[in-house]
Order: C-alpha cells, then sequence, then structure tokens
C-alpha cells in the first residue's frame, strides 16, 4: 500500500507541474494574441486600398502584363505553405499540410509538377521526413513575421513565375495558411496568388465603385510598380493571419492541456486517498489484530 500511495503522489506532483507549464504557455499566447490581432488590423487598410488600386488597373485596362496573364493548360505550380516553428498548438500545423495535400492532389491528376516553398520549421520537417524536395525554406519567426521575410517570399515566386515553365518557372502560385476567424475557429485556406486574381470577400465588397484612371505614365509601368506591392503586402498578410491563428490555437491547445491536468490531480489525489485510507484501516486492522493476542495470550 506504502508503495502504491508513493506512486499516485509522485504523478500527483508532476501533473502539478505540467499544468504550471501549459497555464504559463496559455497566458503568454493570450498576451501575444492582442498584438497579433493589432498587426492584422492595421495592415487591413493598406490591403484594402492597394487591393482597390490593383483591382482598378486589371479592370479597366486592357494590357497583357506578365502578372496577370493567364496560361489556359499550366504545367508547373508553386505552392507556399505557412506552418509554425514550434508545436504545442493542437492542429494548426497539421491542418495547413493536410489542405496542402488536398490541393497538391488536384494539381498532381491534372499533370502539373509542382514546386515547394516552405515558411516554418513544421512544413521543413514534414517534407523531409517524407523525402520531399523543395525549393526554399524560411523558418525562426512565424510567430512574430516580419516584412522582410515576405518580401524575400515574394521577390523568390516572382521571379519564379517571370521565367517561362519549360526554362524552371511555374505558371501558378497558390498560398496556403491558417486565417485567424475566431478564437476558437483556425480556418486554413488556399489562395492563388498569380496569376493575379483579386477575388477576396474582405477586401472587395460589393458596394464598392472602382473609380476610372488616367494612367501616367503608361499602364504596364503603372502594374510593374503596383503588383510587387500587392503581392508583398498578399504574402504579409497571410503571414500575420497564421501568427494570429498560430496564438489562437496555442492558447486553446493549452488551456484544455491545462484543464486535462487538473482532472489528472483530482482523479490521484483520489485514488490516494483511497490508498491511504486503505492503508490507515490495514494497520488499524493489524493493531486490533496483535491487541487481541497479547489478551488471549495473557488469559491463557
Amino acid at each position: 500500500m506504502g508503495a502504491q500511495l508513493r506512486v499516485y503522489r509522485q504523478k500527483i506532483k508532476s501533473a502539478k507541474t505540467t499544468k504550471k507549464i501549459t497555464r504559463a504557455m496559455e497566458l503568454i499566447s493570450a498576451s501575444r494574441i492582442q498584438k497579433a490581432q493589432q498587426r492584422v488590423a492595421a495592415s487591413n487598410p493598406y490591403t484594402r486600398a492597394v487591393t482597390k488600386a490593383v483591382s482598378a488597373v486589371a479592370t479597366y485596362s486592357d494590357v497583357d502584363h506578365p502578372l496577370t496573364r493567364h496560361v489556359e493548360n499550366p504545367t508547373r505550380t508553386a505552392v507556399v505553405i505557412f506552418t509554425s516553428d514550434r508545436g504545442l498548438a493542437g492542429a494548426f500545423s497539421s491542418s495547413v499540410l493536410k489542405e496542402a495535400e488536398s490541393l497538391i492532389k488536384r494539381l498532381s491528376d491534372e499533370g502539373q509538377e509542382i514546386v515547394y516553398y516552405l515558411v516554418g520549421r513544421k512544413a521543413v520537417a514534414n517534407f523531409k521526413f517524407r523525402q520531399r524536395k523543395f525549393e526554399k525554406e524560411w523558418t525562426g519567426n512565424t510567430d512574430l513575421p516580419e516584412f522582410s521575410t515576405a518580401r524575400e517570399v515574394a521577390a523568390a515566386v516572382t521571379e519564379k513565375f517571370s521565367q517561362d515553365a519549360k526554362e524552371g518557372g511555374v505558371d501558378q502560385i497558390y498560398l496556403i495558411g491558417n486565417h485567424f476567424v475566431s478564437m476558437i475557429l483556425q480556418e486554413p485556406k488556399t489562395v492563388r496568388l498569380l496569376p493575379l486574381e483579386v477575388v477576396e470577400e474582405e477586401v472587395a465588397e460589393s458596394s464598392d465603385i472602382f473609380p476610372l484612371y488616367e494612367f501616367e505614365p503608361e499602364v504596364e509601368q503603372v502594374l510593374d510598380s503596383l503588383l510587387p506591392v500587392y503581392i508583398e503586402n498578399r504574402i504579409y498578410n497571410v503571414m500575420l493571419q497564421s501568427a494570429a491563428a498560430e496564438h489562437a490555437a496555442r492558447q486553446k491547445a493549452m488551456k484544455s492541456a491545462t484543464d486535462n491536468a487538473d482532472k489528472l490531480i483530482l482523479n490521484y489525489t483520489r485514488l490516494a486517498n483511497a490508498a491511504r485510507q486503505a492503508e490507515i484501516t490495514q494497520q488499524i486492522s493489524e493493531i486490533v489484530g496483535g491487541a487481541d493476542a497479547l489478551v488471549t495470550v495473557s488469559e491463557d
């Protein structure tokens, strides 16, 4: 009985230690998610303005620009996957990888070759484990995105898109990352970045009326200036959304872990109390039995 009681007490101690860690991580994520949401909210006005400008230029001009040109039968596609650097965030990264697998299967069934760009250590680890080749990786700041990283990703994929598919370029570029919906829901989304597809419910509202522009200099030069800004901003917005979703997912996961630790502590406490009571009862029984034996010997 004594050994069993020691085991229960050791498990209670271990569960309490785990609870302290998960509770601390929950509070850290709760504090960081507010800043992440503020960064997303701060980027939205600029995103809307740039998207409106690009939409207007693309809509009211017939210019054939490389970044807006559609290929009827694409043969190579680039996929940029955004995951987290760290774990303990529930199904955050696995849901993105599952969404990516769905897109990869669809593109592969169409006979397309896929080039991968990975953001986050979880995606890199998954691809290395599956022995899949990827073009480039970015790790280290998924929970606090930097615009310089978005600029590097944009430059890499734009350069690839500018090349002909037969020379190692790509015909399409897709972004896959988690979208922050609420503290409870984080939804993986697939967005086609290039060729230009400016169709977003949070940006292009039905009530918006695009102004008529007179272009000076030429439309090609305007697009040359606007599109890189739009692409960088779009990638950065996905990174900010992913960071906010990561903190929300980690807070939810750590809250669940803390609740589970509380349940374990309660259950093990009950078992320890039962074991302690059984030990006390056994000791009392031995004492009473010994006393009865002494009385019997003395009477004899």
